[in-house]
């Protein structure tokens, strides 16, 4: 009779070597919305770590810079609410890098306005590229994955997606990253069994293009430290350790999370 509690034979790395856990030599990663902020630094993250990245946006001029900076990296501009260009996606990028192991859903749009006044048509877009996309990109890379039996997907959400925003009203935003962060525990629940860990990173405030007219004034900027218990906005850089855990092997058993990494917003 087998042991259920017998300790599992470990299938990555030596305990001598903890740190090669975090490495992606050989991993082909997709990441979206990479023309910029949070995308462009998750993009050359996993470039440091070992792998060959794919960046995908709409920009064309801001993507292939950021290609010639990346080693092994291949440009693919791409709308990921398009069909179409998902799928041409997902096919440049097998075709020349390979089998896609990782997959960062990064892509997404906000507009702060009150809901009363906010449009269906506007509601509806935001939603569409915060949420439905990476519902339709993560199952045009888990087939794959799926039939490979290993891969993670990483959703960035927000914090927004696990409380309201308030006083900066902005309903599509917090419905559509709330989303994600369900999305994230089912396609986990469904996924995981047959080898794709499926996991989401809510950041608070960080310094991005998203964030700018916030975080760039005196008064935005003081009202993000009133709320953030470590009284400042966060660095890109300090998202680094989240997202290698989750991108990587020394992450083998976390799946269906949603991860905050917001200086302590959401402890209040």
């Amino acid at each position: 009779m087998t042991n259920p509690t017998a300790p599992v034979e470990e299938p990555t790395a030596p305990a001598e070597d903890p740190t090669a856990l975090f490495r992606l030599d050989g991993r082909v990663a997709v990441v979206t919305g990479a023309s910029s902020g949070i995308g462009a630094h998750v993009a050359r993250l996993l470039t440091a770590a070992g792998a060959r990245v794919a960046l995908a946006a709409r920009r064309e001029g801001p993507l292939k810079e950021l290609a010639a900076e990346l080693p092994g990296s291949l440009a693919v501009p791409c709308d990921v609410t398009s069909a179409e260009d998902r799928a041409h996606l997902v096919r440049t990028v097998t075709g020349e890098l390979g089998p896609i192991d990782i997959l960062v859903n990064n892509a997404g749009l906000s507009e702060t306005v009150p809901a009363e006044t906010q449009t269906v048509e506007s509601f509806s877009s935001i939603v569409a590229l915060n949420l439905t996309a990476v519902f339709a990109l993560s199952q045009a890379v888990g087939v794959g994955m799926l039939e490979r039996g290993r891969g993670s997907v990483v959703n960035i959400a927000s914090i927004y997606g696990l409380v309201a925003s308030g006083s900066l009203p902005q309903a599509a935003y917090t419905a559509s990253k709330g989303g994600v962060v369900n999305l994230t525990r089912e396609l986990a629940a469904e996924w995981s069994a047959r080898g794709v860990r499926v996991n989401a990173v809510c950041p608070g405030w960080f310094w991005s293009e998203m964030t700018e007219s916030m975080l760039g004034s005196d008064k935005g900027r003081a009202w993000v430290e009133r709320r953030t218990p470590m009284r400042r906005a966060g660095r890109l850089s300090e998202l680094n350790g989240v997202l290698l855990l989750l991108a990587s092997d020394a992450g083998s058993y976390v799946t269906g999370a949603a991860v905050p990494v917001d200086g302590g917003y959401l402890a209040l």
